[in-house]
């Protein structure tokens, strides 16, 4: 099969191309040129075809559709960055996803689209008993929600064979700069956390699985992956060699996470391979030859993050 692969080089991408590739599909990468971009293409393990482009770019994602039997669209500006550039971020979630269908419908045959979406369109759900199913409510909360809620529309009118995967929290399994939104979410809030190989292996089965198509599914790690928020972040500072932060440098808020009914996509797609502890081990196994000078510069560190709180 011709799989089209849009932000191939992301975090959860970088996760899928090599499975795709090693289930011995034919590849497509479509992703912009950065410099991190073009490093990460140059470690592909098999053959596959470069497509640099921005997603915004309609000719672009036009030309990248040519014989391609399916699509799996993972392009997606997501927060803080989509908060602080919503203008940008609409430009590449709501215009690039309406750059892709547009070009799977001039095909000769259209071919198959896969869209990711999120959890996060559910809203602020701490007052509601868990887990989430997707025929609950969808409600926006901000920018990068409006866009994925939109889009899922534009997927399921868009005419085309389709399914949307609303995808948990899929941690980077390596070290990441702080953001002050790390403090605005409540300690109580609940998250369910995937490996991304999970999600990258829930992709590649959906291809052979036909009973995923014109379905919305909730894609996420089960419930070794169910955590409040103050457990996640305190297993992933541990991984990283850090203490716990004290409590009142966060606020209280709801934020739009929750624990998830995946019964049906792990029937279906056999893709829950790794608990929680394992994510954690892959952070702590990407220090490397650094873990011990973490542990020497923990406490610097440790301040500087505390600097990005408004609460403390």
């Amino acid at each position: 099969m011709r799989v089209l692969l849009t932000g191939a080089f992301g975090n959860v991408g970088s996760h899928t191309w090599p499975q795709l590739i090693e289930r011995g599909h034919r590849v497509r990468c479509l992703d912009r040129p950065s410099p991190a971009n073009r490093r990460a293409a140059r470690r592909l393990p098999g053959p596959a075809e470069m497509c640099w482009a921005d997603i915004t770019d309609a000719g672009a994602v036009a030309g990248a559709m040519d014989g391609i039997d399916s699509v799996v669209h993972l392009a997606a500006m997501i927060p803080p960055e989509a908060d602080e550039w919503p203008e940008r971020a609409r430009a590449v979630n709501v215009d690039g996803t309406t750059n892709v269908i547009a070009a799977c419908r001039s095909q000769a045959r259209s071919p198959r689209l896969l869209f990711a979406s999120t959890l996060d369109v559910h809203g602020n759900t701490l007052d509601r008993p868990p887990p989430r199913r997707v025929e609950d409510p969808m409600v926006a909360t901000n920018p990068y929600t409006e866009h994925k809620i939109l889009c899922e529309r534009l997927v399921r009118e868009s005419g085309l064979d389709w399914a949307v995967f609303r995808l948990a929290d899929v941690p980077v399994l390596g070290l990441r700069a702080p953001h002050p939104i790390m403090f605005e979410i409540g300690l109580r809030n609940r998250i369910e956390a995937i490996h991304a190989d999970d999600v990258g292996l829930a992709i590649v089965n959906a291809l052979e699985t036909p009973q995923v198509w014109g379905r919305v599914l909730f894609v996420g790690g089960g419930r070794s992956c169910q955590l409040t928020y103050g457990e996640y972040l305190n297993r992933m500072l541990a991984a990283m060699g850090l203490k716990p932060l004290p409590e009142r440098a966060f606020s209280d808020a709801a934020y739009c996470t929750d624990w998830l009914d995946t019964t049906e996509s792990a029937a279906l797609l056999g893709y829950q391979r790794h608990t929680f502890d394992d994510i954690a081990a892959a952070v702590a196994a990407s220090l490397g030859w650094r873990r011990p000078l973490a542990a020497l510069f923990a406490p610097l560190a440790r301040r500087l993050m505390l600097r990005l709180s408004p609460y403390r």
